[in-house]
């Protein structure tokens, strides 16, 4: 699944948002490019769950 990420700005950003999921789901596969502010992730969360952890992070993803 492919979010948006458009507050995510920096290294840090992609660090809180990686743990942010890690937290969730330990053996997610996470991808980021931050350039264009996407946030790729595969894991046995749904898509619902993953952005809620998101937005508990502070980056609100769409």
């Amino acid at each position: 699944m492919e979010f948006n990420v458009p507050d995510m700005s920096c290294g840090h950003c992609a660090g809180v948002i990686t743990q942010a999921i890690q937290q969730l789901d330990a053996d997610a596969m996470i991808s980021i490019d931050l350039p264009a502010r996407k946030v790729t992730v595969e894991s046995a969360q749904d898509r619902q769950t993953v952005a809620a952890a998101l937005a508990e992070a502070g980056y609100p993803a769409h």
